[in-house]
């Protein structure tokens, strides 16, 4: 009976890797077809004759190495700002004593319950009265920090024993010396996790970079897809081709750091 059930165990996860893999294999296929080839009906799977001319034509119809160089520069600073804030706001609510500490906690966790989108707008209108529209500066403050990654690290963190905090100020150590030296070593695992997670989530953006730029030298590598569109149609096969440089780079940061993905959520802090 335990051998049949490992086997539709088994049989189950075949079925959603193929069901999860097949869109992403096809769309690098159909990036490789011509336009006739991937909007036939039924679909051709394999293309004839492999159209690496395709990507040229990506580059030369739009400017796609723009878009790349945007999302590169936002998706950097976002990742990097999170980071700084994201460690030393968990850092505060971890080992410092203040007034009102479980408030700010729980103020910040309430937020977590608010939908992105129902303050977007609210972002957008700051935005535009401040006349930041189609700039860096747009795209980015919005998500100079980020709620779920402070309450994340501030529950890693308290797995963290305090007697290191003790330890660094009996010895002189100042609250920064200690965040330095001490408490992002040890908690490399989450902070990885944190600036990866932060950089795919930065990298995959559409909606907010879609409000606040209508110049087109200040897009992102998602909203550049839409370059392919045109009043009588898609080209489908072309935004097939730029979809897979958009998602290759992006594959290769996860398959590279994915092992550190799974330590950060997996462990809990250091117990002592």
């Amino acid at each position: 009976m335990k051998r049949v059930i490992n086997i539709i165990c088994y049989l189950f996860l075949i079925i959603f890797a193929i069901a999860t893999l097949f869109p992403f294999i096809y769309m690098v296929l159909a990036g490789l077809m011509t336009y006739s080839e991937a909007t036939s009906i039924p679909p051709t799977i394999l293309p004839a004759e492999f159209q690496w001319v395709n990507y040229a034509q990506v580059f030369a119809k739009s400017p796609f190495l723009q878009y790349f160089i945007n999302t590169v520069f936002v998706s950097a600073v976002t990742t990097i700002a999170t980071l700084i804030t994201s460690t030393l706001a968990s850092f505060a609510l971890t080992s410092l004593n203040f007034k009102f500490k479980n408030v700010v906690l729980a103020v910040m966790v309430s937020l977590l319950m608010v939908p992105y989108e129902s303050i977007i707008f609210t972002n957008y209108n700051t935005i535009s009265k401040l006349g930041l529209l189609n700039t860096y500066t747009a795209l980015i403050i919005p998500f100079l920090t980020s709620i779920f990654y402070i309450y994340y690290l501030n529950t890693y963190l308290r797995g963290i024993s305090s007697t290191f905090y003790k330890a660094a100020k009996i010895d002189g150590a100042s609250d920064l010396e200690y965040i330095w030296k001490i408490l992002i070593p040890m908690s490399k695992p989450a902070l990885t996790t944190v600036g990866i997670l932060t950089f795919i989530s930065s990298w995959n953006s559409f909606l907010w970079p879609l409000l606040v730029t209508n110049d087109k030298s200040m897009r992102l590598l998602n909203n550049g897809l839409s370059a392919f569109a045109t009043e009588s149609g898609s080209d489908i096969h072309l935004q097939l081709a730029a979809a897979t440089l958009t998602v290759i780079p992006i594959l290769i940061v996860y398959l590279i750091f994915r092992k550190e993905i799974i330590r950060g959520v997996a462990k809990d802090g250091i117990k002592g």
